[in-house]
């Protein structure tokens, strides 16, 4: 059965697609875009005032299998993805056991393989993620790891990840590095700062990011890997990477929405659902991050999504675990308070959160055109919708935005051509 998309308004600027078209998809493909398609007996999706765009990939999701499935499998991580409107995620190393071997990186290929959405693994740097013993770097590349990370745990020894990095760029594989010293973190649980004061919390300072990311940048010049810095959060860490990209070292970096839009001050209450890591920096902090986004000076938007239990973020703020599960509302918050105030456009967006990613892990994203793979979403820009815990499909709850009013949301998923999410007339389903 062929399945025709019409009436949409379509964004892909690596296709010069930027009007209204109708998209025919057969089988995993496109196999015509054009103005005016003529329904011969297709499916037919009416997509008149609504948005066509590629489906988004993340390249920074924690999916927890195996080892810590109460809070996370490959199947509902990838189920809250093409909810979210994502075709692809890669998936964090902090697994138990840690992705440092063959065996636990094919246990998630073979997962994967039932999984609603692409799912690419990275590997651990180091053994255990430790940062004491080098992970078999070779051995993780001919896996098919598509990069290296200890995140969660950054790699204190430099002459460790100086040789990680020698050794990565010899499988041609980027380096995702968690940037944090800690000996400046040490047991703070929030932004070192003003509010820290106030809340009587333990705080942890700009500069534990700030000092990893110029003592990688430095170690990535010497040795010319492709070093990405995850969850990018500070002003100081921004101007040392804006610095380093204009020297020509090969440095990229990402954003999450949550450090997009969240200060320190949300704190207050001392919700658990606030707590992450690198945590809510200071409204100076979130200004800056939000101007370079809007003068397109950001790489990439990624989630961090992070989900956990119940319990996981029951208790005292300095003892609940970090993290906010953002697969689900990722695409909504920026649509909400960027996109529908033309703060940045659905071509920006594109860039960042598919195009880009892609390029950084070595994946294929040709985008909406004749031929390529039908891995794309409708969005309805007009939908108002309420962000509701016990509506994800991710099994963590976790989100400080519950509650939230959005503007504009993902109502239909495709990966490969099929349909795998559904939320037209507020179904909100998942299609097998």
């Amino acid at each position: 059965m062929k399945t025709l998309i019409k009436n949409a308004l379509v964004f892909d600027p690596r296709n010069n697609l930027n009007n209204k078209n109708d998209i025919l998809i057969e089988g995993k493909s496109i196999v015509e875009i054009n103005e005016n398609i003529k329904d011969q007996g297709y499916q037919v999706i009416d997509a008149a005032d609504k948005v066509v765009i590629p489906a988004l990939i993340d390249m920074h999701v924690h999916l927890r299998e195996p080892g810590y499935e109460e809070k996370e499998t490959v199947k509902t991580g990838c189920e809250a993805a093409a909810a979210g409107g994502f075709s692809a995620v890669a998936a964090m190393p902090n697994t138990n056991p840690v992705a440092d071997n063959p065996a636990v990186v094919e246990h998630l290929h073979l997962k994967s393989k039932e999984a609603l959405v692409k799912v690419y693994p990275i590997g651990s740097i180091t053994k255990g993620s430790e940062g004491k013993k080098l992970s078999e770097i070779g051995t993780l590349a001919n896996t098919g790891v598509k990069a290296l990370s200890d995140d969660g745990q950054p790699v204190m020894d430099s002459e460790i990840m100086r040789r990680a990095m020698e050794y990565a760029s010899a499988f041609n594989l980027p380096i995702i590095d968690h940037c944090e010293d800690k000996n400046l973190s040490k047991d703070g649980v929030m932004h070192e700062g003003y509010y820290s004061t106030i809340f009587g919390l333990h705080g942890i300072p700009a500069a534990s990011e700030e000092v990893m990311v110029a003592r990688d940048i430095v170690l990535a010049e010497m040795t010319g890997i492709h070093l990405h810095i995850a969850h990018l959060s500070t002003e100081g860490s921004l101007k040392l990477v804006k610095d380093a990209q204009n020297r020509g070292v090969n440095v990229t970096f990402e954003v999450t929405p949550h450090h997009l839009l969240l200060t320190d001050k949300e704190i207050e209450d001392y919700n658990p659902d606030t707590k992450v890591h690198p945590p809510l920096r200071s409204n100076r902090d979130v200004e800056v991050l939000q101007m370079a986004l809007e003068n397109g000076e950001i790489d990439v938007i990624a989630t961090d999504h992070a989900p956990h239990t119940y319990e996981d973020k029951l208790g005292e703020f300095d003892y609940a675990a970090n993290g906010i599960s953002g697969l689900e509302t990722a695409l909504g918050l920026l649509h909400n308070y960027f996109i529908k105030d033309e703060k940045i456009s659905w071509n920006d967006l594109i860039e960042m959160y598919y195009y880009k990613p892609a390029e950084i892990l070595q994946v294929e994203a040709e985008g909406i055109k004749q031929g390529a793979a039908a891995d794309l979403i409708v969005f309805n820009p007009a939908r108002e919708w309420k962000v509701e815990k016990n509506k994800f499909k991710s099994k963590g709850k976790n989100t400080p935005f519950a509650g939230t009013i959005l503007k504009g949301k993902n109502e239909i998923t495709f990966v490969e051509g099929k349909m795998v999410y559904d939320d037209r007339g507020g179904k909100n389903e998942i299609l097998y």
